[in-house]
């Protein structure tokens, strides 16, 4: 038989409740998968999964405004392991960074004692990880060290800042939302501050433009947006324009380049910052609610809304094509091209009342399938978005939104109908790409249309808002040992009793039980009408009688067995100030009683029952009825005493035994002692508390009393700590609480609000013998040590119910070792989630804690892992994934796309030459979110798709020029001369437009003109006119040049923009190339980066070497396998000698791991240069045989 173990350690922990309004927005879902989020001044973490609270860290002395999680986008290993960062911000302008697993602060940050308004991790950059930005009110951006806390540099602005947002495309560019606003940073650099005021530029909101009261006619948005036209402008709007205070957010598209989004109550607007232009609008009907916030997807182009009724909407962008070829109707002989978002599914909405509304939203940045909403209340409810395939003839043809396809890949690579996949993993493994204008969806077999839902996976409540009393369970002794369980009960302001188990922290039961507050447990209650309130109610020790305290009634002594009344005292008997059972009883005199009544019971019940006693009718039986009959016929009882003290001072003695009560003495008061407020007994040891402060500690044996005046105001409540011979004692105060020693009348630790805290003390209680209880008014129960100085937990000496999915909990060499361990199955040729079976020699503990987290993955994902058919590349994606690691992740996602369509093009090339080429590039191409990754025929499309939206949105002189600038870029010259002649005669530039037209049209790509308009070219271009010169050399098809002219002035991203829409793809990799030996120079140090783009080309034996020269060993193990298994790689001598030095590195870094098993794989592959590292593996083993 097992040995029974029982868990006494309560560890020290916080119970917290309902938020404050500064809390709002501070809430984060980290890559790490758990969500972090202020209330008050603590910040709590909680498992995405499971919603369990995990941590909850407390050191900001004020409400909390902002927490942001660290990025996790740079490669791991023993030197930058998994960890969990946390910044989180409070009122007072202080930030704290935390190590949440350890639970302590790193580093404290303070500039000016002003509220935070926004902060933000730099992830852009290879070389540190550390940098933190942040808005110090009301105007400064100040760029923080977080490891040291040392400022690099801080900037002014000329108006108050509210938010900021990095363009996710290209992190020199950052945008500020200001009070009067939006200002343009495009030289943003952690080395040095932003150089200028940054390109300010006003908004006429919607609101204030006449069209406004158009958008919501039914006419439908389609018709208004043509009206709204310019919204973003250089000249400071008018009085009555200026309404850009009701702006709530502004956000740059990660989906696609330079679009911006801006949220206000009733619209979301969606900006093309190229032409400055709306060309998208999502307009809420006068009838629907209005939103709070939007968070915009990376996968796909999609928006997750919160709207005030704390309904969670997810609106997808419509296929293009579906506009042109609307189902039934006629078609629109006007088709007004522009960005719809439709509504393709919600969730339900709250219960929103005074107090409880909805504070924000945040989104799985893994997956982004799934939404948290934090309500004021401290509920944390978890929405997931599930897909289910809808048959085809249950669509809905006349809603006229297109249907969504499941995509044809998963986990990067593409599937057939029979193999394992799990659809609900990430939004791009749900729903497919939207269409390109122009093409229509490949009707295939393998696309499903799918309908999206959301589904509630998780709920956290917090608890209900104070005020509230709390009583712990009676202790831990040796008889309830087996059943023991640390439960707490808070009793609250709407009469329920709510029943924590502290262990967990998780609600264990809620009793509904009174319809007024709760003031002790004990309770205040009426008792019908005419009643008078209760004071209090104290049990005996034994558990036979209840004394209650009327406010102004007599004390009324009650059988807590027949819940009957034994005794009311008389009219003149004293009203009671305190009241205290004592703890020296009776007991054995009791026992004695009970077991001769119950053996004579028992002898009376066999006689009469003689005729039909059987064997049977066992003895146990009997005596349980016999117990229960006589002790309640003879009432049988011991005596028991209580002292109380009057409103002079006096204290009585009384004993009690049965119905009898007998005045046993009366000692006078204490001349020092005012007011007696409450009294503790234990043992020998009697402890009053007074109005005015003061203990008197009795020592009852010794006959001697203490007077100890503690100058703290009135003494609420004294409560002795639980265990034998343990004389601690808590007192509660107006402004705190203090712990003392009874035996050598000393106090232990002091606790007063607003020195060492800021809440106030409601009530207070013994969680252990050497742990307290504080009921706060900030809503929160905190567990804490006697020394009551606030502490938070380390996370593994947690007791969860359920066990947790977060390696980053793991120490450094076990987490790394665990994703080894499922990269490189199979194991001896098994597939096993069985960490036992493999060669770790690393301690029990360790072990165990590996398979915990193995066992608490899902098992949809184990499922996966285990499958054969599931490929390398998949595999890497997918436990990327389970890591959150953002740098694997996007690496993975470009190396399966680009590995997988090689091997496609070589299967065609390989086929018949007379069959097809396959379509499954273009059908499936890199999502568009990579952007310069994507394919350059893909990329060509939707860029022209872009200018033709700019084309038809365009409302200026401005405009259209910016339009015909971009349509000569990408070589659409009959368009580009149709816009030109559009300027009109009044316009200044109406000759140099019309000149222009005439060059376009006539230029021929023969003779002399060629060699002029170079020239000029090259003149214009020295001469500062950069982007004039570009278009001349476009103009005559010398694309090479323009981009070499533009990266030799440092217009890199422009350069790769226009390689791709313009040059066959040899030139276009060198001038990609280019960019690469750029980007991997010191003073860029972008490698990562430049990793994307050689994947993207095609160059995989470079990416290999590259990834071994920055030591991501690793990374370039698993790419070469995968390499090798599609034959992108041509195995020559310089390669093999590559790829031994790529295993034989990696082999040790598995050594250094601990992980024998998979150092031994490796090495053995890496041939003569993993040789030594072998017999070094494999000596001890012939060492233990020869033993």
């Amino acid at each position: 038989m097992l040995p029974y173990t029982v868990n006494f350690k309560v560890s020290a922990r916080t119970l917290t409740g309902a938020l404050n309004a500064h809390n709002k927005a501070a809430v984060d879902w980290g890559w790490q998968g758990l969500i972090a989020y202020g209330c008050h001044s603590l910040v709590v973490v909680i498992d995405s999964n499971t919603a369990q609270t995990l941590q909850v860290l407390e050191k900001h002395k004020a409400d909390v405004v902002k927490v942001k999680w660290a990025r996790e986008n740079y490669h791991h290993n023993i030197g930058s392991p998994y960890s969990l960062r946390l910044a989180s911000a409070d009122v007072n302008g202080k930030i704290i960074v935390w190590d949440v697993a350890a639970g302590i602060a790193q580093c404290e940050i303070q500039e000016h004692a002003k509220p935070i308004q926004d902060v933000q991790w730099l992830w852009n950059q290879d070389a540190s990880r550390d940098l933190l930005l942040a808005i110090h009110p009301p105007n400064y951006i100040v760029l923080w060290n977080a490891d040291t806390g040392t400022k690099l540099w801080k900037k002014s602005y000329a108006d108050n800042i509210l938010s900021f947002s990095f363009d996710p495309f290209d992190p020199s560019h950052l945008t500020l939302l200001t009070s009067e606003g939006i200002v343009f940073i495009s030289d943003f650099s952690p080395s040095k501050p932003p150089s200028g005021p940054g390109k300010k530029v006003y908004i006429s909101s919607p609101h204030s433009s006449p069209a406004h009261s158009k958008v919501a006619a039914a006419t439908g948005a389609k018709k208004a947006l043509n009206k709204v036209k310019i919204l973003i402008t250089q000249e400071k709007p008018s009085a009555e324009f200026i309404t850009l205070n009701d702006c709530l957010q502004l956000a740059y598209l990660p989906s696609k380049r330079n679009h911006m989004l801006l949220l206000y109550p009733r619209e979301i607007l969606i900006l093309d910052l190229e032409v400055n232009q709306t060309v998208g609008v999502i307009a809420i009907e006068r009838t629907g609610v209005p939103f709070l916030q939007v968070i915009p997807c990376f996968q796909r182009d999609c928006l997750f809304c919160l709207h005030e009724n704390g309904c969670i909407t997810l609106r997808v962008r419509r296929s293009y094509n579906s506009i042109f070829t609307t189902s039934s109707e006629e078609p629109d002989p006007d088709p007004v091209q522009e960005l719809t978002y439709d509504l393709r599914s919600q969730c339900d909405a709250i219960r929103v009342t005074k107090t409880v509304r909805p504070f924000s939203m945040v989104c799985c940045p893994v997956n982004e399938n799934a939404a948290a909403l934090i309500v004021s209340d401290g509920r944390v409810m978890i929405w997931e978005l599930k897909s289910a395939v809808c048959s085809r003839n249950s669509r809905n043809s006349s809603s006229g939104v297109s249907p969504l396809y499941s995509p044809v890949s998963f986990c990067g690579i593409p599937v057939g109908v029979l193999q394992n996949k799990l659809p609900d993993l990430s939004l791009d493994n749900m729903i497919g790409q939207s269409a390109v204008a122009g093409e229509e969806h490949p009707k295939s077999p393998i696309l499903q249309e799918v309908h999206l839902k959301f589904l509630l996976t998780g709920l956290l409540s917090g608890l209900p808002s104070p005020h509230f009393a709390i009583r712990m369970c009676p202790p831990l002794t040796t008889k309830n040992i087996k059943v023991y369980q640390p439960l707490l009960a808070v009793g609250t302001s709407n009469g329920s009793v709510l029943v924590y188990h502290l262990t967990s922290g998780l609600l264990h039961k809620e009793l509904s039980i009174h319809s007024c507050e709760v003031r002790s447990i004990a309770f205040r209650g009426e008792r019908g009408n005419d009643e008078s309130p209760i004071e209090m109610i104290k049990v005996s020790h034994l558990k036979q009688y209840l004394a209650v305290v009327f406010k102004d009634k007599p004390l009324e002594l009650w059988d807590v067995r027949t819940c009957t009344i034994l005794r009311e005292m008389s009219k003149n008997f004293p009203a009671i100030t305190a009241l205290e059972w004592s703890p020296s009883h009776n007991l054995k005199s009791l026992r004695k009683k009970q077991l001769a009544t119950r053996e004579a019971m028992a002898r009376q019940t066999v006689v009469s029952d003689t005729e039909l006693s059987v064997v049977e009718s066992s003895v146990i039986s009997l005596l349980q009825e016999a117990e229960s009959k006589s002790e309640l016929s003879q009432n049988i009882s011991a005596r028991e005493h209580f002292v109380f003290t009057d409103n002079d001072g006096q204290v009585y003695h009384l004993t009690v035994e049965g119905n009898s009560v007998k005045d046993s003495a009366r000692i006078p008061p204490d001349g020092s002692m005012g007011s007696i407020t409450c009294i503790a007994w234990k043992g020998d040891t009697l402890v009053l508390g007074d109005m005015d402060g003061n203990l008197n500690f009795w020592d009852l044996k010794g006959r001697v009393s203490r007077g100890i005046p503690t100058h703290r105001s009135w003494v609420r409540k004294i409560r002795f700590a639980p265990g034998k011979g343990n004389q601690k004692l808590i007192a509660m105060y107006n402004d705190g609480a203090e712990v003392w020693d009874t035996k050598e009348v000393q106090m232990v630790s002091s606790l007063r609000s607003g020195r060492n805290v800021t809440f106030r003390i409601l009530d207070v209680d013994w969680c252990t013998s050497d742990k307290v209880i504080l009921a706060s008014d900030d809503g929160c129960i905190r567990v804490l040590e006697m020394s009551m100085k606030s502490t938070c937990f380390r996370m593994d000496e947690q007791e969860l119910t359920e066990p947790v999915w977060c390696p980053y909990l793991l120490v450094p060499r076990a987490s790394l070792a665990l994703k080894a361990f499922l990269l490189h199955q199979p194991w001896n040729g098994r597939y096993s989630l069985d960490v036992s079976h493999i060669d770790y020699p690393e301690n029990e503990e360790i072990k165990n804690l590996l398979q915990e987290q193995l066992n608490s993955l899902s098992n949809d994902i184990k499922k996966l892992l285990l499958d054969p058919e599931f490929t390398l590349l998949q595999r890497c994606l997918l436990v990327s994934r389970l890591y959150g690691d953002e740098s694997e992740l996007h690496f993975w996602t470009v190396a399966a796309h680009y590995l997988h369509s090689l091997s496609q093009e070589r299967a065609a090339s390989t086929t018949a030459a007379r069959a097809p080429a396959p379509r499954d590039r273009v059908n499936n191409p890199l999502d568009i979110c990579y952007d310069i990754l994507c394919e350059n025929a893909y990329f060509q499309k939707f860029q022209l798709e872009r200018v033709n939206l700019q084309e038809v949105k365009r409302s200026t002189y401005d405009h259209t020029r910016k339009c015909t600038d971009q349509l000569l870029l990408l070589g659409q010259t009959d368009r580009a001369v149709q816009l030109l002649l559009e300027t009109s005669a009044e316009n200044q530039h109406y000759y140099c437009d019309s000149l222009k037209a005439c060059l376009v049209t006539t230029v021929t790509s023969s003779g002399p003109s060629q060699s002029t308009i170079k020239l000029v070219a090259t003149n214009m271009i020295a001469n500062g006119k950069l982007a004039e010169g570009v278009q001349l050399l476009c103009l005559i098809d010398k694309a090479a040049d323009a981009c070499r002219y533009l990266q030799t002035y440092g217009e890199w991203n422009r350069a790769a923009w226009l390689a791709k829409v313009r040059l066959n793809s040899e030139e276009c990799a060198d001038v990609l190339k280019r960019w690469v030996d750029h980007l991997c120079s010191p003073q860029v140090n972008q490698k990562s980066k430049a990793l994307l783009v050689l994947l993207s080309l095609g160059c995989f034996s470079s990416v290999a070497e590259t990834l071994h020269s920055m030591r991501y060993f690793d990374r370039a193990a698993l790419f070469v396998e995968a390499c090798l298994k599609y034959g992108a790689i041509e195995v020559s001598q310089d390669t093999e000698k590559l790829i031994a030095a790529i295993y034989a590195d990696y082999a040790r870094s598995l050594k250094n791991l601990g992980f024998k098993q998979g150092a031994v794989l490796f090495a053995s592959k890496a041939g003569a240069a993993g040789r030594d590292l072998l017999n070094e593996l494999e000596s001890p083993k012939q060492e233990l045989t020869a033993q």
